[in-house]
C-alpha cells in the first residue's frame, strides 16, 4: 500500500456552550497513522473551515478515501430542537460532486442510527461503534481487493439490502496524539482539551445511548498510554486543562486510583475535570482525584426525587446525590448537577420534590433539561411503542421527545428560583457569557462562575 490518501472529515458544527475537539477522529488517525505509514492521512473540520475552503481541500488533496465522522444527531434540546442530519447531508454532496472518492462514515450519532443514516447518506461503507480497528480493516482489503464483509461493526449492502455486522470484541490500548493545527483553535474557544480513560457503560438509564454507541461492557484504557498523552499536552503543548470524556469516570474505582496516582507521580500540574455519578464515591477517593488536579466534576444527577430516579432507571439515591455534593463542598470541588425534568415517570408531585431536596444541596448549579430524547433500541423507545406515545413506523431520526403530562411547565423557572438555588434552563444565554470568559483567557470549565 502506498501513495494513498486518506482524508478524515469532523462534520460537526455545533458549538453550544462551546466547540469540542474531535477526539474520535483523533483516536482513528493515531490508530491508522502507525498502522498504515505509507498512507498520507489528514482532517478537515468543519468548525474551522468553510465549504468553500472544504472543496478547495479537495480539489488539492484529492484523497482516496474519505472518512466522515457525525458527532450529534441534534442539541437534545427540546426548547430548540435543531437538527444536524441536512447538513451533514449537504457535506457529503460536496463530496460526491467533486470528486469520485470512497466515502465512509461513521461516529457517535451514526452508531445511534446506522442503518437509518446509511439509507440516507448512501455511502459506500459505514463503520457502528469503535472504529479504529474496523477502520484499519477495511483500508487494508479494499487495497489487497478483498471481501471487507466479515469486519466487525461494518456497514454495507448486499443486493440492495443494509447489512450491519456484529461487534464481539474491543480495544483496550490506544495511542492518541493531538493535530498541532486544531489544538491552538480549541484551546482558545473551548479552554480544554479531551482525553478518554475508559470505554462502555454498563448502567441501564432508561434514555441513554452509551451502551449502543461503546457497548456495555467497561474496558479501561492502557493508563501508561494515557499519562504520555496528558504529559504531552501539559509539558510540550502547554494545555493546563483536560476533560475526560468517559461516560462515567467513576466506574472503576481501581483504575481511577491508579491513574491518580501515575498523574501525581509523574509531576503533572494539569487541572482535570470529568463525568461522575453520585454512586458509591466516597472521600477517600475524591480527595485522591483533587491532589491529581480534579477540579470539576458534572454530576449526571437527572432528578432529586428517589421515583423518579427509579423510573429512570438510575442507581442511586437522592442521599447519595446528598452526600456526594456535601463531600465535594468540604473538599472544595467545583460541581454541577444535570437533571431531566418531565421525563418518563416524572409527576407534578416529584418535580416539586426535587425542587425541596435541591434547598439541601449548597455552593452549585443546577443544569435541567425538559423531557426525554426518545432514541432507537432504549428502553424509552420500548416503553413510549407500548404506551402508544409513539409509532412504531417512526424512525426516530427527527428530535421527539416524550414529556410528561400533568406538570405545568409555565411555573417551573419561577419555582427553580423560589429554592434560592443557581438554576439554568436550556433557554438562558450562556454561550455569550463562556465566550466573553474565553476571551478573557479563562481556561477550563467556566460553569462555576454561574453559581449564586
Amino acid at each position: 500500500m502506498t501513495n494513498k490518501k486518506l482524508l478524515l472529515v469532523s462534520a460537526n458544527r455545533f458549538t453550544h456552550p462551546y466547540p469540542v475537539y474531535p477526539i474520535g477522529l483523533s483516536y482513528i488517525y493515531s490508530y491508522l497513522k502507525k498502522r498504515l505509514p505509507d498512507f498520507d492521512i489528514r482532517i478537515f473540520d468543519f468548525n474551522l473551515k468553510t465549504p468553500d475552503e472544504f472543496i478547495e481541500f479537495l480539489k488539492k488533496f484529492r484523497p482516496d478515501y474519505t472518512g466522515v465522522s457525525f458527532r450529534n444527531i441534534d442539541d437534545v434540546n427540546s426548547y430548540n430542537r435543531e437538527w444536524f442530519i441536512h447538513g451533514y447531508k449537504d457535506i457529503l454532496k460536496l463530496i460526491k460532486k467533486t470528486l469520485k472518492t470512497r466515502i465512509i462514515i461513521g461516529g457517535s450519532a451514526f452508531s445511534i442510527f446506522p442503518k437509518e443514516l446509511f439509507d440516507f447518506f448512501n455511502p459506500d461503507y459505514g463503520i457502528c461503534g469503535e472504529g479504529e480497528e474496523s477502520m484499519f480493516q477495511l483500508l487494508s482489503c479494499l487495497e489487497k481487493g478483498e471481501d471487507p464483509s466479515g469486519i466487525p461493526g461494518l456497514v454495507y449492502r448486499v443486493n440492495g439490502e443494509i447489512q450491519l455486522n456484529e461487534r464481539k470484541s474491543y480495544l483496550e490500548k490506544l495511542d492518541l496524539s493531538f493535530e498541532n493545527s486544531l489544538i491552538g483553535f480549541y484551546w482558545q474557544k473551548s479552554g480544554m482539551m479531551n482525553v478518554q480513560t475508559k470505554r462502555g457503560c454498563p448502567y441501564h438509564c432508561i434514555y441513554c445511548t452509551y451502551p449502543l454507541i461503546e457497548g456495555s461492557k467497561v474496558r479501561t484504557l492502557d493508563s501508561g498510554k494515557i499519562i504520555e498523552t496528558i504529559k504531552d499536552l501539559y509539558f510540550n503543548k502547554k494545555i493546563t486543562y483536560i476533560f475526560f470524556t468517559d461516560s462515567v469516570f467513576n466506574l472503576h474505582p481501581e483504575f481511577n486510583e491508579e491513574l491518580a496516582h501515575k498523574m501525581i507521580e509523574s509531576q503533572i500540574k494539569i487541572k482535570w475535570g470529568a463525568y461522575f455519578s453520585p454512586h458509591n464515591l466516597t472521600r477517600e477517593q475524591l480527595k485522591l482525584y483533587k491532589d491529581a488536579g480534579l477540579t470539576h466534576i458534572e454530576f449526571g444527577t437527572e432528578s432529586l426525587s428517589d421515583n423518579t430516579l427509579k423510573a429512570y432507571g438510575k442507581h442511586f439515591t437522592v442521599e447519595d446525590v446528598i452526600e456526594s455534593s456535601r463531600i465535594c463542598n468540604e473538599l472544595s470541588i467545583y460541581f454541577a448537577h444535570f437533571l431531566i425534568l418531565g421525563g418518563y415517570g416524572e409527576t407534578e408531585e416529584s418535580i416539586n420534590e426535587g425542587f425541596r431536596n435541591s434547598e439541601k444541596i449548597s455552593d452549585t448549579v443546577f443544569f435541567p433539561y425538559i423531557g426525554m430524547r426518545i432514541y432507537p433500541h432504549t428502553r424509552l423507545h420500548e416503553l413510549t411503542l407500548a404506551d402508544g406515545y409513539v409509532d412504531p413506523e417512526d424512525e426516530m431520526l427527527e428530535p421527539v421527545y416524550y414529556i410528561a403530562p400533568g406538570i405545568n411547565y409555565d411555573t417551573l423557572k419561577e419555582r427553580a428560583e423560589k429554592t434560592g438555588k443557581r438554576w439554568v434552563f436550556p433557554d438562558e444565554d450562556v454561550q455569550t457569557f463562556m465566550e466573553r470568559m474565553r476571551l478573557r483567557n479563562r481556561k477550563g470549565s467556566l460553569w462555576h462562575h454561574l453559581k449564586k
